[in-house]
């Protein structure tokens, strides 16, 4: 059976409770008041997608309006979100209806040339053009077995001090420190008042097993330079505390405040392990222990790019180095990507142009936005025959233009 009977229209505000039943079961997650009550701040009815099948909701997904930062630039992006179908409507090509029922309209109105989001399982989105553009690294840490190092000497930074706070009640100091970092991080969104509220909502239901949420400010004369987030998890046995840290983000405008933050996060007492996730991969922590291996570091699928008006999102990111390239692109979704694209760019701007001329690099949209945030390499892509080189050299230079001085960070789950 399929769903071809089933009908596709637009969420309305009050069906939110109705939908928080939808993704609650679809995730197998407990989602107590509390997180609806969260989650409802920032569900955004008129970029809903309902699938409604005699009355009863059997399918959703879901957009978010903000601000993304991409190499060299920050622009608007479609934060794709909250996709899920009832279990008794598995099978029927309900998913796929609606995500290109959403692209169309992302692609219709215009506002965003690119879509992003976290996939709950990697080998769904790929059949809608979504590559995977950033890659996140997950900590498991012996506190006890390392030591950090101290910055180099000579730095500028002014001295500073650390102050515990409540989260919520500083919201201004932690918008402050990351909108000053926000436009040099590729993969950061945009958090505006409403958004910084569910960033820091702290619903019982999510903490599993921790403490409520731990705020900390590294506080100079200048102002406030960084933050850490964090909970604790204690923990006893046979040789006394086990306890540990789950660190949520870090935050900071210097060395000298990063390295103050994870010192102190690191050497908490009655804990003898910490956690954090959602760190780049060119995280600097790693070269700040005496012992990396008691890092625990291991890799995880992060944030999934969907180029949906191509050569507009091709010419709003800046690039490594100049480059004059012709690239040919597929794209079975949405036909107006699909042709030869002249992208004439460097680390001063971009144009990206219709072309008639032979091509120098094949591939899909699928692989530009593997490629868009810096974080995967197009001659990678290229090793692994997802990208076609069809002039002598020019993969190469592509490959060096689009890459970028900082690795895309995957800081939140939206």
């Amino acid at each position: 059976m399929d769903s071809s009977e089933i009908q596709i229209r637009i969420g309305a505000a009050d069906e939110w409770e109705t939908i928080a039943d939808l993704v609650g079961q679809a995730f197998h997650q407990p989602h107590d008041q509390a997180w609806r009550d969260a989650e409802g701040s920032v569900f955004e009815p008129e970029r809903s997608l309902v699938a409604e099948d005699t009355g009863l909701v059997v399918g959703h997904a879901a957009a978010y309006t903000r601000e993304l930062t991409v190499p060299g630039a920050v622009i608007p992006a479609a934060h794709v979100t909250q996709v899920g179908v009832a279990p008794t409507h598995r099978r029927r090509g309900l998913l796929t209806r609606m995500m290109r029922h959403q692209l169309g309209e992302i692609a219709a109105a215009g506002r965003e040339a690119v879509a992003v989001l976290w996939a709950s399982e990697g080998k769904i989105y790929p059949r809608f053009g979504y590559g995977l553009a950033a890659q996140h690294l997950h900590v498991d840490v012996m506190t006890r077995e390392i030591r950090l190092a101290d910055p180099a000497p000579g730095g500028t930074a002014p001295a500073g001090r650390l102050r515990l706070v409540q989260p919520d009640e500083v919201i201004t100091d932690l918008a402050k420190v990351y909108e000053q970092q926000r436009p040099d991080r590729p993969g950061w969104s945009s958090r505006d008042d409403r958004w910084w509220r569910y960033v820091l909502a702290d619903p019982e239901s999510q903490r599993r097993g921790a403490t409520a949420l731990h705020g900390v400010l590294h506080e100079t004369p200048d102002g406030p330079t960084g933050y850490a987030l964090w909970r604790g998890v204690s923990r006893w046995d046979g040789n006394g505390p086990n306890g540990e840290v789950r660190v949520r983000e870090v935050v900071a405008a210097d060395p000298a405040a990063y390295v103050t933050l994870w010192r102190f996060l690191l050497t908490l007492d009655l804990a003898r392990s910490a956690t954090a996730g959602f760190l780049a991969l060119d995280e600097p922590l790693q070269h700040l222990v005496d012992e990396p291996r008691r890092l625990g570091a291991r890799i995880s699928d992060g944030l999934w790019i969907r180029l949906v008006d191509l050569p507009r999102a091709l010419a709003a990111r800046r690039y490594a180095t100049d480059v004059d390239v012709v690239i040919e692109v597929s794209d079975d979704l949405l036909a107006a990507n699909t042709g030869r694209w002249r992208l004439t760019a460097g680390p001063d701007g971009a144009t990206c142009t219709a072309s008639t001329d032979p091509a120098d690099v094949s591939a899909t949209v699928l692989e530009l936005g593997a490629a868009y945030l810096g974080g995967t390499s197009l001659a990678a892509l290229g090793a692994a025959g997802r990208v076609r080189e069809l002039t002598p050299g020019a993969l190469a230079a592509a490959s060096t233009a689009f890459g970028w001085h900082r690795l895309p960070q995957p800081a939140e789950v939206f």
